[in-house]
């Protein structure tokens, strides 16, 4: 496959570009200005996948990758694959909804534990998302497989519609997993604390409900019900959540039109959503912008026009030294990788950079490379170097 040389372009600071319910066909990046071609990497295709959607990497280098539809692959940095991992739970797979999230037990080289999200089918046209933890197996005859899965966590209710199912997955320092739901294009369920929809969820890594988490009711035999999980509401459809390596806890979530968002997720905060957003209904109906409502948290960066954002990353590496501690998020409309730089509690677009092509997934290597999964029926598998 070809390599190619990608230049930096630099966007002005604040105010950025928004997100589509139906995650469209891509428009293309705006409001750009000055280039930089001093500094830039270089592109390596390494694979080619059917609609890619996450990956996480192993101890030995080597990624799990999981393709919407359902399939789970074990994959080199070289693009060596092997045969599809056996025992993932069936998906529903149609609109945004299929195979999910893949990452690690923080103790994976003990345990050999993966956690998995993915759409599942209810009672008649139901759906939500649910999250499974299994053991990856590899047999040299047999080949790898997921053995004892178990679910540990579902949206309830289950509802109409394939959109907006959020489901990214993150652990935090202290070993709690972090869930992120969204509102499956329902608006009011993300206020509603009798539903897990349009929240961000915080579990014990077997799915318990931590007594600690902000609903917690310790009179209640189940502490609460579904609210217990809930860490954070008001959220639309995070597609994105990373923790810095300060601790604090970001996310990302797709604006109606227009209005991405990029917070700072604090324990028991409510962001708004359906009532603020620095968006639009797409029926042209207004929403009352964040600054109208303070007591709503608002986000430390927003978009307009959309850049619908997907997969998020913290640089820890050393490859691009300049680059630790920044924030890297893909555009799907936008079709393009943001840098954002942090200084403690805040946050800016630093950079972009023009891809080409729909970014569903961004993570660091294990030598600091960064790595991205293009969208779509032929998504590939990109691998960023520093140019030497």
């Amino acid at each position: 496959m070809r390599t190619r040389i990608v230049p930096v372009v630099m966007l002005a600071l604040g105010v950025g570009v928004a997100a589509s319910a139906q995650e469209p066909p891509a428009a293309g990046p705006s409001a750009l200005t000055a280039e930089d071609p001093e500094k830039s990497f270089t592109i390596h295709p390494v694979a080619t996948l059917k609609e890619p959607w996450a990956m996480t990497f192993l101890p030995d280098g080597r990624m799990l990758i999981t393709e919407k539809p359902g399939r789970l692959l074990l994959v080199t940095t070289a693009g060596d694959r092997s045969d599809a991992v056996t025992g993932v739970p069936a998906v529903d797979d149609g609109g945004q909804g299929g195979l999910g999230d893949v990452i690690l037990h923080p103790e994976f080289a003990e345990n050999r534990l993966v956690y998995l999200s993915y759409a599942e089918a209810g009672d008649g046209k139901t759906r939500g998302a649910a999250v499974a933890r299994a053991r990856l197996i590899e047999n040299e005859s047999a080949g790898a497989a997921l053995e004892a899965l178990e679910v540990i966590w579902r949206q309830t209710p289950k509802v109409s519609g394939r959109g907006h199912y959020g489901h990214r997955l993150a652990f935090s320092p202290d070993g709690h997993l972090f869930i992120t739901s969204g509102e499956r294009q329902k608006f009011t369920p993300a206020q509603d604390l009798s539903q897990n929809l349009g929240k961000i969820i915080r579990l014990k890594d077997d799915g318990a409900v931590p007594i600690d988490n902000p609903f917690v009711d310790p009179s209640e035999p189940d502490l609460g019900g579904v609210a217990a999980q809930v860490w954070t509401l008001g959220h639309r459809n995070p597609l994105g959540i990373a923790f810095a390596p300060d601790g604090r806890l970001w996310s990302h979530e797709m604006g109606p039109r227009h209005g991405d968002e990029l917070n700072r997720i604090e324990r028991g905060n409510d962001y708004g959503y359906p009532a603020v957003s620095n968006g639009n209904h797409y029926d042209g109906r207004r929403i009352p912008d964040h600054h109208t409502r303070p007591e709503f948290t608002a986000p430390e960066v927003w978009w307009k026009p959309a850049v619908s954002p997907a997969g998020f990353m913290i640089y820890t590496g050393t490859l691009f030294p300049d680059w630790r501690g920044n924030g890297f998020l893909g555009g799907l409309s936008g079709e393009v990788l943001l840098r954002i730089a942090f200084d403690g509690d805040r946050a800016r677009e630093a950079q972009r950079f023009d891809m080409g092509a729909r970014i569903r997934e961004v993570e660091q290597g294990p030598d600091g490379a960064i790595w991205l999964l293009e969208d779509g029926k032929r998504g590939r598998l990109l691998r960023l170097s520093p140019i030497r």
